[in-house]
């Protein structure tokens, strides 16, 4: 943890600075286009400022922590802006079946607590691992996939109301 001084400059802009396009994808799948760069420059603006703070073998997990208390408190600051998926959706010939997939995904993820939320997309587009998923929540690797199992679980349910009503029956 932490970084010298004397070479905590050199540090930042080769491992710090290179990690931009993630976070800015991270905040183009959760805010307004417009918001993006502002935020991710503030991710940015935090890191240099805490740079002994960020652990070198979990920079990108620690920028993604970062990122969410950035939107966390931007969204308090605004009004509660919707959910928008960025990423090209999964190729199909039918492109009115694309947009209903799409429309479907999103209206399942909005029906998600913010939590289980966040910790969907940060394992399916960010590709955080177990212990990535972990030190960015802030939690135990075994927590962090523990809620990870949960949400999903979750996300099942609201996909296919059928499931929740196989575990009622199960129990």
């Amino acid at each position: 943890m932490g970084h010298r001084p004397s070479d905590a400059q050199a540090w930042f802009t080769t491992e710090v600075a290179t990690l931009v396009d993630p976070v800015y994808r991270y905040f183009l799948r959760r805010s307004a286009r417009q918001d993006a760069d502002d935020l991710t420059a503030e991710v940015f603006e935090i890191a240099w400022r805490r740079c002994d703070d960020i652990p070198s073998e979990w920079v990108l997990p620690w920028l993604y922590r970062t990122a969410s208390h950035v939107l966390a408190n931007h969204r308090r600051r605004t009004s509660r802006l919707p959910l928008h998926l960025t990423d090209e959706p999964p190729p199909s010939d039918d492109h009115a079946a694309r947009i209903a997939d799409h429309d479907r995904l999103l209206r399942a993820l909005a029906e998600l607590s913010e939590r289980d939320r966040d910790i969907l997309l940060l394992h399916a587009w960010e590709g955080l691992n177990g212990d990535e998923l972990a030190e960015a929540l802030e939690i135990s690797r075994s927590g962090a996939q523990a809620a990870l199992s949960r949400a999903r679980v979750r996300l099942r349910e609201v996909w296919d109301p059928s499931v929740q009503d196989e575990g009622a029956r199960r129990q």
